[in-house]
C-alpha cells in the first residue's frame, strides 16, 4: 500500500524483480529504491508518469535497471522483464556473438582472453559467465546494466560504439534493429556510463577503460601497463 510496505515486502519475499512507482502515499520511489538496494540487486523497473531528465536521472543514479513511462502497454512491460530475466546477474547458460560495432581503433589492442567469457584490459578482468568483474583482484559491484554496457565495449575491441548500440545492448532483446531509440533512451546510457566512470574511478583526462568518442558514443581506451 505504502513505500515502505513495499520494501518490507521486497526483503521478505527476496524478490527477483520489482516494479516500483516513484509517486507513492509515504516515501518516494526513489528513496523506496535506495532502501532496496541496501539489501538486495534485484531487478528494478520504475514505472513514472514524468520523463523528464532529473528524474530518468535519479532513477538511474538511485540504482534501477529500466524505467517505463505511463500509460504503458502490460504487455511491454512484460516484455522488458522478460528480456531482462533472460540475462541473470550472476550467471548466463549461452553467448550470443558480438555485433559488428565498425572499425577497431588503430590505437586500442583487444582485450586478452583466454576464454570466451572472459576478458581482460588493463588491469580489469570481467568474467560473462559468473557476471563478476575484478580489477587487480579486487570485485567490483555493478548492475546489471553496467555490466552489459561494460562488457559490450569490451567485446568491440577498441571499435566505437554508438549511443544507440549501446541502447541495445543494455535492452537487451526487446529492442531489434529496427526499434526506434528516444533521447531519453541515449540519455539513460549516459547516466548508465557516468555511474560505470565513478566506479571505475576513471581519471577523466587519461581514462584506463573508456573513452568518449565526441557525438557519436564510447569506445575501449588503448591498451598500457597497469601499475596503480
Amino acid at each position: 500500500m505504502d513505500g515502505r510496505a513495499g520494501v518490507e515486502v521486497v526483503r521478505s519475499k527476496q524478490a527477483n524483480v520489482v516494479t516500483l512507482d516513484i509517486g507513492l502515499p509515504d516515501i518516494d520511489g526513489f528513496e523506496v529504491l535506495r532502501r532496496i538496494r541496501h539489501f538486495s540487486n534485484a531487478y528494478v523497473v520504475m514505472l513514472t508518469g514524468r520523463t523528464e531528465e532529473p528524474d530518468l536521472l535519479s532513477a538511474l543514479n538511485a540504482g534501477a535497471d529500466d524505467y517505463i513511462a505511463k500509460p504503458f502497454r502490460p504487455r511491454e512491460l512484460r516484455a522488458r522483464v522478460a528480456a531482462m530475466m533472460r540475462r541473470p546477474r550472476h550467471e548466463i547458460n549461452g553467448q550470443r556473438p558480438a555485433p559488428a560495432w565498425g572499425t577497431p581503433a588503430t590505437a586500442a589492442a583487444a582485450p586478452v582472453s583466454h576464454d570466451s567469457a572472459v576478458l581482460q584490459h588493463n588491469g580489469l578482468t570481467l568474467n560473462h559467465r559468473t557476471r563478476t568483474v575484478e580489477i587487480k583482484g579486487e570485485p567490483l559491484g555493478l548492475t546489471r546494466s553496467e555490466f552489459d554496457l561494460l562488457h559490450v565495449l569490451l567485446r568491440g575491441g577498441g571499435a566505437v560504439c554508438t549511443r544507440a548500440d549501446l541502447v541495445r545492448a543494455v535492452r537487451g532483446e526487446f529492442y531489434d534493429d529496427d526499434t526506434y531509440i528516444s533521447e531519453a533512451d541515449e540519455r539513460a546510457v549516459e547516466v548508465h556510463v557516468g555511474n560505470l566512470r565513478r566506479k571505475l574511478k576513471e581519471d577523466q583526462l587519461s581514462p584506463r577503460w573508456l573513452q568518449t568518442v565526441r557525438g557519436v558514443g564510447y569506445r575501449l581506451a588503448p591498451s598500457r601497463p597497469f601499475e596503480e
